[in-house]
C-alpha cells in the first residue's frame, strides 16, 4: 500500500495528509540529466515506523510531531540523487505492514519538499492508527525489519542511514527485551555499507531511565557488532 493510497480521502480538520502528499511526489522519481552520480555524494535513508502498541508514536500526537520534525531535519539536508525509503513494522506479518514510500531527491522532489511530506506523515501516525488506516500491532520485530530492509533495499552503493521511530523494545522470537533478554549477535555481512543507526524514542513509555539506559546499551552493542560506524539513540530531545 502506497502513501498516496493511505492518505487519499483522509480528512481530519484543517490538517489532512492528502493535502501534504499530492501530485505524484510519492512515486519513485529519478531525474534525468544529472551529473555523474559519483560527483553528487548521494545518501540513502531507510526509515522504519514502529506501530507496536508499546510505542507512544501511535497514540501520542505531541511525541509523533517531535519525531516527525527530527527526521524531517535529516531528510532536508540530503543532496540530489539521495534515496528515501519508509516502511512500517511491528508484527512479522506483511499484511499488517503493506505501506511503502520510496523517492529519490531530484529537481521535482526537492529535499525540503520531501522533508515536509515526511514530517506531516509521521506527525499524523496517531490519526492514521486511530482511523484504522494503519493497524497497531502486538509484537515489535525490529531485528526482522532491519534484516528485511537491508535485503530488500540494501546498504550498497551509497552511505546508508537507518532510522527507527521506535521505543527499541524488541519483542519477538529473537529477544524479549522487556523481560531482560539480550539481543542476539547480528550477521555482520548483511550490513556492509550501513553507516548509521538511529533510534528516536528509545525507552519512551517505560517511565524508567534505568531501563532506557539498558535498552540503549543493548542496541549500541548490536550496532557495533553489525558494523555501523555511528549509533544514536534518543529518548527525548
Amino acid at each position: 500500500m502506497r502513501l498516496g493510497d493511505i492518505m487519499r480521502g483522509f480528512v481530519l480538520g484543517t490538517v489532512t495528509a492528502m493535502a501534504l502528499l499530492g501530485g505524484g511526489a510519492l512515486a519513485l522519481q529519478v531525474s534525468r540529466g544529472y551529473p555523474d552520480q559519483n560527483t553528487l555524494h548521494p545518501e540513502r535513508i531507510i526509515i522504519g515506523l514502529d506501530l507496536s502498541k508499546s510505542n507512544p508514536l501511535i497514540d501520542n500526537p505531541a511525541f509523533a510531531a517531535r519525531v516527525g520534525q527530527r527526521i524531517a531535519g535529516i531528510v532536508s539536508r540530503l543532496g540530489m540523487a539521495s534515496e528515501v525509503h519508509i516502511r512500517t513494522f511491528g508484527s512479522y506479518d506483511p499484511a499488517s505492514n503493506g505501506f511503502a514510500y520510496d523517492t529519490v531527491i531530484s529537481v521535482r522532489a526537492r529535499p525540503e519538499r520531501v522533508a515536509a511530506e515526511i514530517q506531516r506523515l509521521i506527525a499524523n501516525t496517531p490519526r492514521l492508527v486511530a482511523s484504522g488506516r494503519w493497524k497497531s500491532q502486538q509484537k515489535t520485530n525490529i531485528l526482522a525489519f532491519l534484516d528485511n530492509s537491508v535485503r530488500a533495499v540494501g546498504c550498497g552503493g551509497m552511505p546508508t542511514t537507518i532510522i527507527l521511530a521506535s521505543d527499541g523494545i524488541e519483542d519477538s522470537e529473537y529477544a524479549r527485551l522487556a523481560q531482560g533478554n539480550g539481543l542476539p549477535r547480528p550477521d555482520r555481512r548483511l550490513y556492509r555499507g550501513c553507516v548509521r543507526l538511529a533510534i528516536f524514542g528509545i525507552g519512551q513509555g517505560t517511565g524508567s531511565p534505568v531501563e532506557t539506559s539498558r535498552l540503549r546499551q543493548q542496541w549500541d552493542g548490536w550496532a557495533r557488532d553489525a558494523g555501523f560506524t555511528r549509533f544514536e539513540a534518543l529518548n527525548d530531545w
